[in-house]
């Protein structure tokens, strides 16, 4: 297996919204990484591909240096140039067997999935996990379609693989995720959007080891 539950149990999404002024990503970034986020991705829509690539190896070599897997949405030729550990699709980007096949059998692929069908089809496709969601309200992605608790359930116990919840997740209505079957969540706001980083990183961290894994 490429990526294990205990690996996507804290899952960061970074997210320029949340930097301070004339701040770097890779501040916010290694304060997560030393409150013990598990898993990063970086996901950033606006950059242009030089400084896109220049701040996807900055974030990569912190991540290595905590030996956190590193991840890139959407960027194919980006992963795969830059030697990244995987990379996260969603419905409407690269089909996700074709991000296989380009992708090779030892890189993490994770593909965002809303449906049993949906997620049925990833699985198949070689997806070695799932993003589920979004499971409560968000304002970090403006196409977000929300899933319910029951069709969460029903898509982790559809597939073989580990799915993370995703959209809207936060210290207090984590609790409300015990017992769907997840294997972690992934947050942006939740870490980035704290003034303390390492501090809310290190505590929700506890409060999801503690939901998921008595």
């Amino acid at each position: 297996m490429r990526v294990d539950n205990d690996q996507l149990l804290l899952y960061a999404v970074t997210d320029r919204h949340w930097l301070k002024e004339g701040e770097l990503l890779d501040t916010p970034v290694e304060q997560t990484l030393r409150g013990g986020t598990t898993f990063l991705q970086i996901r950033e829509k606006d950059l242009e591909d030089a400084e896109f690539e220049e701040e996807a190896l900055r974030l990569q070599k912190l991540c290595r240096k905590y030996g956190v897997p590193f991840i890139v949405n959407d960027n194919v030729e980006l992963a795969l140039r830059i030697n990244a550990d995987g990379i996260h699709v969603g419905q409407e980007d690269m089909e996700a067997g074709r991000v296989r096949e380009m992708l090779g059998p030892d890189r993490i692929l994770g593909v965002s999935a809303q449906t049993v069908e949906d997620a049925l089809r990833a699985e198949a496709a070689g997806a070695d996990y799932l993003g589920v969601g979004a499971v409560f309200p968000t304002g970090s992605k403006d196409d977000a379609v929300e899933v319910s608790k029951e069709t969460l359930k029903a898509i982790c116990e559809a597939v073989s693989i580990p799915v993370v919840a995703i959209g809207g997740i936060t210290y207090e209505n984590v609790s409300e995720l015990a017992d769907t079957g997840i294997a972690g969540i992934s947050v942006i706001s939740a870490i980035f959007g704290q003034e303390d980083v390492e501090k809310a990183t290190a505590r929700l961290k506890a409060r999801t080891r503690q939901l998921l894994r008595p």
